[in-house]
């Protein structure tokens, strides 16, 4: 039976690379998985693009008011795998559409995400994944102390950030982000508030 899988981690955690791997790992064994990023995601534009310079071109770039398993269900024939990348921007919707893709095709979704932004909250899409999902899994990365990295921490121009948007896409408008442990990312925090 089919699962729905999330992985999540902070920034830096590898996930973009790993399911690029996940991906080569079917088509070497003459398997099709489809790639899905939702469109929002700008960075790399249509590809997946990982830190070690590994990219591919994505097969569904999702719209916000897109349905997953509609689109999987008519357009996509002898899937094996569906792959969703920066699955935090998945609507709650979208990420409900991944487990019926699971149940009604009987087709594994695995996403791969952040759990929170900048502020340390919860996305719509991360947080339904982590309510839904069969298997549960963290990657992890570490701070530049050396602990484990948990939070995300926005920077623009070099700047600790506390306020904005929730969506900055990493490179866009000065925008750049450091995977921290929370010591360090209270510890910037603090810099902020004296």
């Amino acid at each position: 039976m089919a699962k729905l899988y999330f992985r999540y981690g902070a920034m830096n955690s590898g996930k973009s690379t790993l399911l690029l791997q996940t991906c080569h790992n079917y088509e070497e064994n003459n398997m099709k998985a489809i790639i899905v990023k939702p469109s929002i995601d700008t960075k790399g534009k249509e590809k997946i693009v990982s830190r070690i310079g590994v990219e591919k071109e994505v097969d569904l770039l999702l719209g916000k008011e897109e349905n997953l398993y509609e689109i999987v269900k008519k357009k996509y024939k002898k899937v094996n795998c569906v792959l969703v990348d920066e699955a935090q921007f998945l609507t709650r919707k979208q990420a409900n559409e991944c487990m019926d893709i699971v149940i009604k095709l009987d087709i594994p979704v695995i996403c791969y995400g952040l759990r929170t932004d900048f502020l340390t909250n919860g996305f719509e899409g991360s947080t339904r994944l982590l309510e839904i999902a069969h298997t549960i899994e963290e990657m992890k990365t570490i701070c530049k102390c050396g602990r484990k990295a948990i939070y995300n921490a926005r920077f623009i121009d070099g700047k600790f950030i506390t306020k904005g948007e929730q969506v900055a896409i990493d490179g866009e408008k000065k925008v750049t982000y450091i995977s921290m442990c929370a010591k360090c990312y209270e510890n910037e925090k603090n810099k902020i508030d004296k």
